[in-house]
C-alpha cells in the first residue's frame, strides 16, 4: 500500500512510539522530536514518488494522440513509463524493499543526529523501525473503514470532499488511533 503525506504523521509517531516501548532505545531528546525526523524522511520519499507520477503522467498526456490511435492500455503505459523512471527518480517500487530502505534512512538520521542510543545491532532497530510501518499501513485501511462507518451513523450527512466532513474525519481517525494505542 502506498503511504499518503496525509498519513505520514501517524506513522511517524507509530515510529517513536515502538521505539521508545522497544526497551532497546534511549531517546536523548524525545518522542517528538524523533517522529519530526521519521515525518522528513518519509515526507522526502512521498514527495518522490509524487514528482515521478507526474513525470509519467506528462509523457502519458504528451503521447495520448498516439496512445489512442494505438489502442494502448494507458494504465499499463503509465505503470511501465514509471517503472523505467524510478531509478532516476530515486523511487524503489517494490513496497517492501522501499520500507526497509525507509527504515535504514530513519535509522541514519536518528544516529546522526544524536536522537537515539542503543546497544543492540542497527539491523534490530532498522526491523523495529520497518514494523511500525508495516503495521501502520496494514491498520489503516481497518482504521478507514471504522471512521467511515462512524461517520455514516451520524443523522446528519456529511459529504466527502467538503471542509466539514475533512475536519470531522480527522478527529474521528485521531481518536481510533488513540483508542488502538497507536497515537
Amino acid at each position: 500500500m502506498k503511504v499518503s503525506l496525509k498519513t505520514i504523521p501517524h506513522i511517524s509517531s507509530r515510529v517513536a512510539i515502538d521505539l521508545n516501548k522497544s526497551g532497546v532505545v534511549t531517546m536523548t531528546k524525545g518522542l517528538e522530536i524523533v517522529a519530526k525526523e521519521a515525518e522528513k524522511v518519509l515526507e522526502h520519499s512521498v514527495k518522490q514518488e509524487m514528482a515521478l507520477e507526474e513525470k509519467a503522467g506528462e509523457i502519458c498526456d504528451e503521447n495520448e494522440e498516439e496512445i489512442e490511435f494505438m489502442l494502448a492500455d494507458e494504465r499499463q503505459l503509465f505503470f511501465m513509463i514509471k517503472k523505467k523512471l524510478a531509478p532516476e527518480f530515486g523511487v524503489i517500487l517494490n513496497y517492501e524493499e522501499r520500507y526497509s530502505d525507509i527504515s535504514h534512512k530513519i535509522l541514519d538520521e536518528l544516529y546522526e543526529e544524536d536522537l537515539i542510543h542503543f546497544e543492540v545491532t542497527e539491523n534490530r532497530i532498522k526491523n523495529i523501525i520497518y514494523n511500525a510501518i508495516t503495521s501502520f499501513i496494514a491498520d489503516a485501511s481497518e482504521i478507514e473503514d471504522a471512521v467511515m462507518d462512524r461517520i455514516r451513523s451520524y443523522k446528519k450527512r456529511y459529504i466527502p470532499g467538503t471542509d466539514e466532513f475533512d475536519i470531522l474525519y480527522e478527529k474521528i481517525y485521531k481518536e481510533e488511533l488513540m483508542k488502538r494505542g497507536m497515537e
